[in-house]
C-alpha cells in the first residue's frame, strides 16, 4: 500500500521539486469620468494596472541566433487617461510621463500638474494639516492631450518578476531601454502609432526623456512631437560640487541670489526687483565670477576680497564665510549657513521652504523641507485615489520614491560626467520637427535655471533648429508647480507648446 500524495502540494512539489513560479499576466481596471477643465467638461476613461513586459530570447547552440520566444522581465505599473468622443486618434496627442529619482514614482507630475485630480495644497505650496485630500484640477492637461503616467521598475507598483533581479534594471542604460520598451508596446496595443506623441519628464525625468528621444527614435523608429523638460539636468558637470569642477558654484549663484531674495537677505536695491537682481548676478556668475574662479591660485589678494564682497552682497552670507570657503559656496553650505541665525534651513528642491534641524550648528540640514513638504500629501492621496477612484488594488507598498534603487548605475558614463544633451541634439537633428520645451523654478536648488540654461547655449544645435526649444522660468522651486500661480501659468505654456508641436 502507497501513502497518497499531499493533495496540497502542486505536482511538481509531490515529488520534492520545487514549484515554479507562475505565468505572470496583466492586470487592467477602466473607470470612467468627468471634470472641468478651462470652463468646459471632459469625459475620460482611465486604464490603471500592470503590463508584462517581455524581452525577445535567442536559442542557443545549433539555433544560435534564431528567435526562441519571449521572457517576461517586469511588470510596469501605468495610468492612462484617454478622452472620450475622440473620432480620430490619429489626431489626438498622446503624452508619456514620468518622474526622476532615480527611484520616484511618477506621482507629483500626475497629482501636480497633469491629471485631472491633484493634491490641494494653499496658493504657496505648503504642507496642510493632515488628513489629507484630492480636489479636480481645472488645470489638467487632459484638454489637450491623452496621459499615460509610468512607473520605472522598483517605483509605483512596478516589479521584476520572478527571477529576474530589480538591480539589472537600476542602471542608466537599462531604465531607458526598459521604459522606451514600455512606450513602444503601450503605443502598439492601443493603436497610438499614428497619434501625435511628447515626453514629460521631471529632474532625473528629463535625463530619462533625453535618452528616449534617441532610444525610441534609433530602436523603433518612434519619433516624437515634442518633449517636455521640468527642472531639467542634462549634464550632470554643471550641478555635481567635485574638486576641480568650478562650474556648479557659478551656476549656482543666481539661485543662491534668489533664494536670499525670498528671505529679505539681500540689499533694499536688489531686494527691489527680483527679475532684474538676477539678471545681475547671473551676468556676474558667467563673467567676473567664473573668470575669477579660473585663475585658482593667481588670483591676487585684492582681487579675491572683491570677489567674497561680491558673492556676500549677492548670496546673503557673510564675505568671511565666503572667503573661508575659498569662493566656492556648495549646496549644502548654503541652505544651512542662510538662516543659521535664526536656526533654521532652506530647502533643496525648494528654497522658499524653512527647516529645523536639532543641531543648527553643524555644517549639513538634517532633512530637506521642501521635500518633507509634500510627501505626506501625496502619498496619502495617491493611495486612497488609485484604490477607491480607480479601483485598481494591490496589497504592495506603492513606492513613491524608493532609496533601494542606489547605487544607481551609470554604466556607459563611467569615470565621466553624465551627459544626455548631445543624445537630445542628435534626435532633434535626424527629427528636426521635435520641438522642446523647457520649465525652471528660480528657487529650486537641485536643478538651477542657469545650470539648465548653459547646457541649452551648448546644445550645439544647428541655428536652423534653435527656434525649436523654447524655455520658461518660474518663481518657485523644482515641483513648479505646487505654487498656485505658477501652475495656471505652467498649464498654459504645457497646453500651447503641445498645440504648437501638433501638425493641423
Amino acid at each position: 500500500m502507497h501513502d497518497e500524495p499531499d493533495e496540497t502540494k502542486t505536482p511538481s512539489q509531490a515529488d520534492g521539486s520545487e514549484a515554479s513560479a507562475p505565468e505572470p499576466t496583466d492586470r487592467l481596471v477602466e473607470t470612467r469620468h468627468s471634470v472641468a477643465i478651462d470652463g468646459a467638461q471632459v469625459d475620460y476613461t482611465v486604464t490603471a494596472g500592470t503590463i508584462v513586459l517581455r524581452e525577445e530570447v535567442e536559442a542557443e547552440g545549433e539555433k544560435a541566433g534564431a528567435a526562441e520566444g519571449e521572457k517576461p522581465k517586469a511588470t510596469f505599473f501605468f495610468i492612462a487617461y484617454t478622452r472620450d468622443g475622440v473620432e480620430d486618434r490619429a489626431a489626438r496627442p498622446v503624452t508619456f510621463s514620468f518622474n526622476g529619482g532615480p527611484g520616484s514614482s511618477s506621482v507629483w507630475l500626475h497629482l501636480g500638474v497633469l491629471g485631472p485630480r491633484r493634491v490641494a495644497l494653499d496658493e504657496t505650496g505648503n504642507l496642510p494639516p493632515p488628513p489629507y485630500r484630492l480636489v479636480d484640477n481645472p488645470d489638467a492637461l487632459l484638454d489637450v492631450t491623452d496621459l499615460v503616467f509610468i512607473d520605472p521598475v522598483s517605483t509605483g507598483f512596478s516589479r521584476p518578476v520572478a527571477g529576474e533581479k530589480a538591480r539589472d534594471f537600476h542602471d542608466i542604460k537599462k531604465d531607458i531601454e526598459s521604459v522606451g520598451d514600455f512606450i513602444r508596446l503601450y503605443t502598439t496595443r492601443y493603436r497610438r502609432w499614428l497619434s501625435p506623441k511628447f515626453l514629460i519628464g521631471e529632474s532625473y525625468g528629463t535625463t530619462r526623456a533625453a535618452g528616449l528621444a534617441g532610444y525610441l527614435q534609433e530602436r523603433h523608429g518612434l519619433y516624437l512631437n515634442g518633449i517636455m523638460l521640468v527642472s531639467a539636468i542634462l549634464d550632470f558637470q554643471t550641478a555635481l560640487f567635485h574638486p576641480g569642477n568650478d562650474l556648479p558654484y557659478a551656476l549656482f549663484l543666481p539661485s543662491y541670489a534668489a533664494t536670499a531674495w525670498y528671505h529679505g537677505r539681500l540689499a533694499p536695491d536688489l531686494q527691489a526687483d527680483l527679475r532684474a537682481t538676477l539678471a545681475e548676478v547671473e551676468a556676474y556668475a558667467l563673467g567676473d565670477y567664473l573668470l575669477a574662479l579660473a585663475r585658482g591660485a593667481r588670483l591676487t589678494d585684492a582681487a579675491r576680497s572683491e570677489v567674497a564682497s561680491r558673492l556676500a552682497r549677492y548670496t546673503g552670507l557673510s564675505a568671511d564665510f565666503v572667503d573661508r570657503a575659498d569662493l566656492r559656496v556648495e549646496i549644502s553650505r548654503f541652505t544651512k549657513e542662510l538662516l543659521r541665525d535664526e536656526r533654521r534651513t532652506v530647502g533643496r528642491l525648494d528654497s522658499r521652504f524653512k527647516g529645523i534641524d536639532r543641531d543648527a550648528a553643524g555644517e549639513h540640514h538634517e532633512y530637506d523641507p521642501s521635500l518633507a513638504n509634500i510627501t505626506g500629501p501625496y502619498t496619502a492621496a495617491f493611495n486612497d485615489y488609485v484604490r477607491g477612484e480607480l479601483a485598481f488594488e494591490s496589497d504592495l507598498p506603492y513606492e513613491i520614491l524608493n532609496p533601494r534603487v542606489w547605487p544607481w548605475r551609470w554604466s556607459e558614463f563611467e569615470n565621466r560626467y553624465v551627459n544626455v544633451a548631445e543624445t537630445l541634439r542628435r534626435a532633434m537633428t535626424i527629427n528636426p520637427f521635435l520641438k522642446v520645451l523647457v520649465a525652471s523654478g528660480v528657487f529650486d536648488l537641485a536643478t538651477p535655471y542657469l545650470a539648465t540654461d548653459y547646457t541649452l547655449d551648448h546644445l550645439g544645435l544647428d541655428p536652423e533648429l534653435r527656434s525649436n526649444v523654447r524655455v520658461h522660468t518660474y518663481e518657485a522651486g523644482h515641483m513648479m508647480y505646487i505654487h498656485g500661480p505658477s501652475l495656471a501659468l505652467q498649464k498654459g505654456h504645457l497646453a500651447d507648446f503641445v498645440r504648437d508641436a501638433t501638425p493641423s
